[in-house]
């Protein structure tokens, strides 16, 4: 027997929503209602509803990212912490030497300064070479382009 197809297709419908649970009955004493506001009249009109949590803002996508954009370039304190990178370039130095070295708190902060400016910069000539490929994601082969166009001298 042929199948109609318009008869064998089901129609889709939004599934419905449950109707909200019924409030628990009161058990003990009952509560009193909260004192009016001193803007309120006294029948506490012009009162703000008691049980509606502040809504959080939602900003557009992107909106977020260029706000703090704007908030880094403003500011000019270090990005990276400074006991996580004290703790890397301590390691570092113990990898690489045979003795345990000593470090200047105005030295460490001068390898973290020239590091983060080192980083800004790269990160800054790979976001063009994405926006070349014209793409707006940067990608790892971003960073590897911006490195070999830098040449080995400025490594």
């Amino acid at each position: 027997m042929p199948r109609n197809s318009s008869s064998s297709r089901r129609k889709v419908s939004n599934p419905r929503r449950r109707p909200p649970l019924p409030a628990p009955p009161p058990t003990g004493t009952p509560r009193r209602p909260p004192p009016a506001s001193p803007q309120a009249g006294p029948s506490g009109i012009g009162r703000p509803p008691a049980a509606t949590p502040p809504r959080r803002r939602r900003y557009r996508p992107g909106t977020k990212a260029l706000m703090e954009i704007r908030k880094f370039q403003k500011s000019t304190e270090l990005l990276l912490r400074k006991a996580p990178f004290s703790r890397l370039v301590r390691e570092e130095c113990q990898f690489l030497g045979r003795g345990a070295y000593r470090w200047e708190v105005l030295a460490l902060m001068a390898l973290q300064e020239a590091a983060e400016a080192f980083l800004v910069c790269l990160f800054s000539d790979a976001n063009l070479c994405a926006i070349h490929a014209k793409r707006v994601t940067l990608f790892p082969r971003d960073l590897q382009l911006a490195r070999r166009l830098r040449g080995p001298d400025d490594m």
